[in-house]
């Protein structure tokens, strides 16, 4: 670097700083959580820290929300219409739903997004899980929500599917640091986020089908916890359609789980109550083609999807 434009650098981040602290009166804090805790950074795609968190700011689509109810009717239209099947639905908020409002940030108005799918998917029971959820609940440098802290948000569906959990977990912390997708998008770098797993009898019991491999998985995939995205150490990672088969399930109730990444953490917690889940996701594979490979007749059916996916439903097949 030369030393003029060195020299500049030093200049314009001594007046940021000297104007800092005549606004706020106090010492510049450097660690991402004082920053951030104070005043959203924004870095040029939008992700922002506050009180330690990294968001991704983001504004309602009304037209891709219409596009994803578009998607949920033809599949209930298709295969579940005049059939002995509950179906239900809720929705997963980002961390912006907990942040955004005080941000200043740009932030999808959730209640317009919620009430619009409700409207557009009257077929489908709503399922509301807001009030299970808290920004503790998800990652600090990543998108999705922490397994170990959703067990709330578990029992809260099976509950309104008429199927109970009460079985208990010991928590597994992996040994390896997890640097989520938000990781090194941050004007302040944030330290890695701990990545946790629940673990019982039952679930190292259960079995994981693979329609694409017509294989067997493991419900924790522990070798993807050393790759690019430990996220993806759950249910394996992005799968167009998996089986969970529970010998030990407390009933013999099948769910059908319309899904996106959120689901691979919390699947297994649900297959407690049901001998088979079936998880779809209609970004790999056509709804078109479902019935190739499922029979619909009397199962559950949960559509369950985040705000992002809804929001950027273009994804959606």
């Amino acid at each position: 670097m030369k030393k003029r434009t060195r020299h500049v650098l030093i200049l314009c981040l001594g007046l940021f700083l000297l104007a800092a602290a005549a606004a706020g009166g106090k010492t510049v804090q450097r660690s991402a959580e004082g920053l951030a805790g104070r005043a959203p950074l924004v870095d040029s795609g939008g992700v922002y820290l506050a009180g330690g968190y990294a968001f991704k700011a983001e504004s309602l689509n009304a037209s891709s929300v219409s596009f994803a109810a578009d998607r949920f009717r033809f599949i209930y239209d298709r295969y579940l219409a005049g059939k002995n099947m509950h179906i239900y639905l809720s929705v997963i908020p980002d961390k912006n739903y907990f942040a955004a409002p005080g941000s200043d940030q740009p932030s999808i108005d959730y209640e317009k997004l919620i009430a619009d799918l409700k409207a557009q998917t009257d077929f489908a029971a709503y399922i509301d899980i807001t009030q299970t959820l808290e920004l503790s609940d998800y990652y600090r440098t990543d998108s999705h929500w922490r397994q170990d802290r959703i067990l709330d948000t578990a029992a809260l569906l099976a509950s309104a599917m008429n199927t109970p959990l009460a079985a208990s977990y010991e928590t597994v912390t992996a040994d390896v640091p997890f640097y989520g997708s938000y990781s090194g998008k941050t004007l302040i770098p944030l330290p890695p986020d701990e990545i946790c797993y629940l673990e019982n009898d039952a679930l190292k019991n259960c079995h994981v089908y693979d329609y694409e491999t017509d294989s067997r998985l493991p419900v924790y995939d522990l070798d993807r916890l050393s790759g690019d995205n430990p996220y993806e150490m759950f249910l394996s990672g992005p799968k167009a359609l998996l089986a969970i088969q529970n010998p030990a399930a407390a009933s013999d109730k099948e769910l059908i789980l319309f899904r996106d990444s959120f689901a691979s953490s919390l699947a297994p917690l649900l297959a407690e109550g049901y001998r088979t889940v079936t998880l779809v996701d209609i970004r790999y594979l056509s709804p078109a083609i479902l019935d190739r490979f499922l029979t619909f007749d009397g199962q559950d059916v949960l559509f369950l999807y985040s705000t992002p996916v809804l929001n950027n439903s273009i994804t959606l097949k």
